[in-house]
C-alpha cells in the first residue's frame, strides 16, 4: 500500500514515530494509502531545514524567485490529469471539477504570485522642510506555518505557500490529513522545478499531532490557517500570547438574496451551482437562500426541478455532477443536520437520502438536499453544515432580507441577485461579509482581498494583501543636511 511521506529539506522521509493514519477513497469507502502521522520531532526537523534555507532564499533576487514559482506553475499544468485524478480519488469530487477548477487554480496561484512579487513595491515619504526621507522596507518574516483544509486540497494549499515563498520566507506546511495526496505529489514537482531544499517543507498528520506543534513552535513567526471556526479559535489561543502574525480564514453560512427583478434564468442556473458545487463543501457556498415573496413559489418549483436533474455518482463518471462527501464522519454529520431540520419543523422538499452508486456501494454519497424553513434562527440556518444541503425561505422587504442575511455569527460571503443599481449599492454596503457577489458567484480576481468578518476569520489573503501578511514593514527615516551655497 502506498505511503504518503513527509517532504523535508527537499527529500521524502517517514515520520520519526513510524505512526501512520489510514487514507480513504471516499467514493469507494476503502483505505487506499497510509499517511505519515508526524509529531513535534518531525516539525522540528522541518523547522531546522527551513531555518537553514532562509538566509539564502530571503536574499535571492526577485527575478529568481519569480522564475521558480512560474516553473512550478508550468509543471502543475503539465501534470494536470495526474493531479486531477489524485484529487478526485482523495477528495471524492468529480474528476471534471478537479481538472477544470482545482488543479488549474493551483497552477494559477503559483503563476500569479510569481508575477505579483515583481510588482510588490514599498513606499517612501519625503518631509519637505524637515529635510527627512522615510522609506519602508518589506522584509520576509522568516519561517512561517501554513495549514490548509480538505475541501479544495491543492487549490488552497498553494494559495498559502505560493505568496509565502514568493515573499522570501521558508515554510513548514501541513495539508489536511483527510486529503493529503496532491500535497504529497507536489513535493516531486518542487524538486523538479529546482526549489532549494528547505524552502518548502510538507509535514503530514493529524491536527493534534502535527498541526499543533507548528502553531506552538516558538520560532515559527506567522500562521496562515484555513478551516473550521472552532479550530481557528484554538489556534488563536495558542498563537496570540506568542505574538505570532495570524491569518485565519474560517467558516461561512452565506446568504443568497434573490429579488424579483433579477435575471431569473441566470440566477437559477448559478444558484444551483452555488448550492451544490463540490458537494456543497466550499466555504463560499450560498447555503441560506432567501427569495422575494412574489417569486418564491415559482423559484421553489423551478429550483427543485433543476436540482432533481443533478446526477450523484462516481467522481470518474463524466456525467456526475455531485460526487462523494469527503469522509464517513462528515457524511454522518451532514445527515444529522437533515434530521435536526425535520425535528425543528423544516420540510425536506428534495433529497436528504443516501445514494447507492453502482460499483461504489460503500462510498459516501448523499442526494442534494433542499429544506424549506420558517424560522431563520433554526439550527440549520445558524450552524455551518458544509455539505449538499441548502435552506430556502421567503422575505417581503429589503430590511427583512438584510436582517436575516446578517443574523448569523459568520460573515464570509454573500450573493445578491437584482438588476436595481440603487438596491445593489445599498445592500452591498449593509451586508456583513468580506465578499459580496452581485449577479454572479465565485468569480475571483486573484488581485482582490479575500477573507471574512465576525466568526469567519481574521485578516485577508490574496493579491498584495497576502504578500503584506508574509512580510514585516520596517520604516527607515533619514535626516539630511542641505549644502549652503557660498557666493
Amino acid at each position: 500500500m502506498q505511503k504518503i511521506l513527509n517532504y523535508i529539506n527537499g527529500t521524502y522521509c517517514e515520520p520519526k514515530s513510524n505512526e501512520w493514519l489510514d487514507n480513504y477513497n471516499p467514493s469507494e469507502g476503502e483505505i487506499y494509502s497510509t499517511i505519515a502521522n508526524s509529531n513535534e520531532k518531525d516539525v522540528e526537523d522541518a523547522y531546522m531545514a527551513a531555518k537553514k534555507a532562509f538566509p539564502a532564499w530571503s536574499n535571492t533576487t526577485i527575478e529568481t524567485r519569480s522564475k521558480l514559482l512560474i516553473k512550478i506553475a508550468d509543471l502543475i499544468e503539465a501534470n494536470l490529469d495526474r493531479l486531477a485524478e489524485a484529487e478526485a480519488k482523495d477528495n471524492g469530487k468529480p474528476f471534471s471539477l478537479a481538472k477544470a477548477v482545482d488543479i488549474p487554480r493551483a497552477s494559477a496561484n503559483f503563476r500569479f504570485f510569481g508575477n505579483a512579487i515583481t510588482q510588490f513595491a514599498s513606499e517612501s515619504h519625503e518631509s519637505i522642510g524637515l529635510n527627512t526621507m522615510n522609506y519602508t522596507l518589506r522584509q520576509p518574516i522568516g519561517v512561517v506555518g501554513c495549514i490548509s483544509p480538505w475541501n479544495l486540497p491543492l487549490y488552497l494549499f498553494t494559495w498559502k505557500i505560493a505568496p509565502a515563498i514568493a515573499a522570501g520566507n521558508c515554510v513548514v506546511a501541513k495539508p489536511s490529513e483527510v486529503t493529503p495526496m496532491t500535497a504529497y505529489l507536489l513535493g516531486k514537482i518542487l524538486t523538479e522545478a529546482g526549489l532549494p531544499p528547505g524552502v518548502l517543507n510538507i509535514v503530514h498528520g493529524s491536527g493534534a499531532s502535527a498541526g499543533q506543534p507548528i502553531v506552538a513552535h516558538q520560532d515559527i513567526k506567522a500562521i496562515s490557517f484555513t478551516g473550521g471556526t472552532a479550530t481557528g479559535a484554538d489556534i488563536a489561543r495558542t498563537a496570540a500570547p506568542m505574538f505570532k502574525k495570524l491569518s485565519l480564514e474560517l467558516g461561512g453560512k452565506n446568504p443568497n438574496l434573490i429579488f424579483a427583478d433579477c435575471d431569473y434564468e441566470k440566477m437559477l442556473a448559478v444558484t444551483v451551482k452555488s448550492s451544490f458545487a463540490n458537494q456543497g463543501q466550499i466555504c463560499l457556498c450560498g447555503s441560506r437562500i432567501f427569495v422575494e415573496q412574489s417569486i418564491y413559489e415559482q423559484f421553489k418549483k423551478d429550483f427543485i426541478a433543476k436540482v432533481s436533474k443533478l446526477k450523484v455518482g462516481n467522481p470518474f463518471d463524466e456525467a456526475t455532477n455531485v460526487g462523494a462527501l469527503v469522509s464517513k464522519p462528515h457524511l454522518e454529520k451532514v445527515q444529522s443536520y437533515i434530521k435536526i431540520a425535520e425535528e425543528e419543523g423544516g420540510e425536506i422538499l428534495f433529497g436528504g437520502k443516501i445514494v447507492n452508486v453502482e460499483g461504489c456501494e460503500n462510498g459516501y454519497y448523499l442526494e442534494p438536499t433542499i429544506i424549506e424553513v420558517n424560522d431563520d434562527k433554526c439550527r440549520v440556518n445558524q450552524e455551518e453544515i458544509f455539505g449538499p444541503v441548502v435552506t430556502i425561505m421567503p422575505f417581503n422587504t429589503e430590511a427583512e432580507a438584510i436582517e436575516m442575511a446578517n443574523g448569523v455569527k459568520y460573515g464570509l460571503s454573500a450573493t445578491l441577485w437584482t438588476t436595481n443599481l440603487n438596491r445593489t449599492m445599498r445592500l452591498s454596503k449593509k451586508l456583513e461579509a468580506g465578499i459580496v457577489w452581485v449577479n454572479t458567484w465565485l468569480n475571483r480576481d486573484l488581485r482582490t482581498p479575500f477573507g471574512g468578518v465576525k466568526d469567519s476569520g481574521v485578516g485577508r489573503e490574496g493579491g498584495f494583501e497576502a504578500l503584506k501578511f508574509f512580510t514585516e514593514p520596517k520604516n527607515v527615516c533619514i535626516s539630511y543636511t542641505e549644502v549652503q551655497n557660498k557666493s
